[in-house]
């Protein structure tokens, strides 16, 4: 078998890819043109095939090598590869994940330049943080209408739900600055919760990031599969990850977490309630929220809602907002 080339591999749009991967307890490598993770059983050593060209991200867990072959063609392939700790939760200060992200000097500018076209402006950056969680709230009432799995476990748009989205799509309108807004989308999370547990019957639940009760855990392993999706979606448009609109301006990965705030509370914290009240595995779960990425087009909805905000004008958000 020939050695694949950068040139050979057949182009999959970033926002179509179908992978996303967590790895622990193995080694990845390059063998015969291809990337495997191998796995040690009792009587004999394994090779798994890893399809690149069709990956958004991996991230290895613990007990994890890959070589230096391997992240070559990685690279070539644009994926993505972040070191994590055990259950896809972060080794490195616990809140984010250490992205190693290909080098290249032809992906597109003109993201990254609209982007900064208003950044440096508090109102406009304000007025985009609002644009973000009103789209937030619109692709749950569009996923949660249509998704007869959640529907069938009771997450509905009913008399519970509706009246509170409404609220806080107005509280979202009126707020003065991101802090208020900050505020506003930590009380739209925490009433998520508080209808989650109800319609799970999840007794006394706290959301914790220590904890390790199955639904925390979920959530936990959860978030960070759609901070993979954001780093990715961010990635390929090269936007760098430090101008963020909501989340703190001095940290370095904050519009990661914007971003994958626009899917966490549709796709990830209901499925968190329901695989822990079903007694799920974590790769259960995992697979769960695989399914639901593809299923919903999550990436291609962070890249549609990235690239129009990063196109927007401060003329045309004065205008428009």
């Amino acid at each position: 078998m020939d050695d694949l080339t950068p040139k050979n591999l057949k182009a999959i749009l970033h926002s179509k890819r179908a992978n996303i991967y967590y790895l622990e307890h193995c080694r990845v490598m390059q063998k015969d043109g291809r990337v495997l993770y191998l796995t040690e059983e009792e009587k004999q050593k394994q090779y798994w095939n890893i399809p690149i060209a069709n990956t958004t991200c991996i991230l290895l867990g613990t007990g994890t090598s890959i070589t230096q072959a391997a992240m070559r063609m990685l690279a070539s392939a644009g994926v993505l590869v972040g070191f994590s700790g055990g259950g896809a939760t972060p080794l490195i200060a616990a809140n984010e994940i250490e992205w190693l992200s290909p080098q290249s000097e032809y992906r597109p500018t003109e993201y990254v330049q609209g982007w900064m076209s208003w950044w440096f402006d508090d109102e406009q950056r304000l007025k985009v943080a609002k644009q973000f969680q009103q789209s937030r709230i619109a692709y749950m009432q569009t996923v949660w209408a249509k998704d007869r799995d959640l529907q069938l476990e009771g997450f509905t748009l009913d008399d519970d739900l509706s009246p509170a989205i409404q609220k806080f799509s107005t509280r979202i309108e009126q707020s003065v600055n991101v802090t208020e807004l900050l505020l506003v989308e930590a009380q739209l999370t925490k009433t998520l919760y508080k209808i989650a547990a109800n319609r799970t019957k999840i007794q006394g639940f706290t959301r914790d990031h220590k904890q390790t009760d199955d639904a925390n855990a979920f959530l936990n392993h959860g978030n960070y599969l759609a901070y993979g999706l954001a780093a990715t979606t961010l990635w390929v448009l090269g936007i760098p990850h430090g101008f963020a609109v909501m989340h703190g301006k001095t940290r370095r990965g904050a519009l990661v977490f914007d971003v994958a705030d626009l899917i966490k509370d549709t796709l990830i914290l209901p499925w968190a309630f329901i695989c822990a009240k079903e007694g799920a595995t974590e790769q259960e779960f995992r697979q769960q929220c695989l399914q639901n990425f593809t299923q919903h087009k999550a990436l291609d909805f962070m890249f549609d809602t990235v690239k129009e905000m990063s196109q927007i004008n401060h003329k045309t958000l004065a205008k428009d907002f």
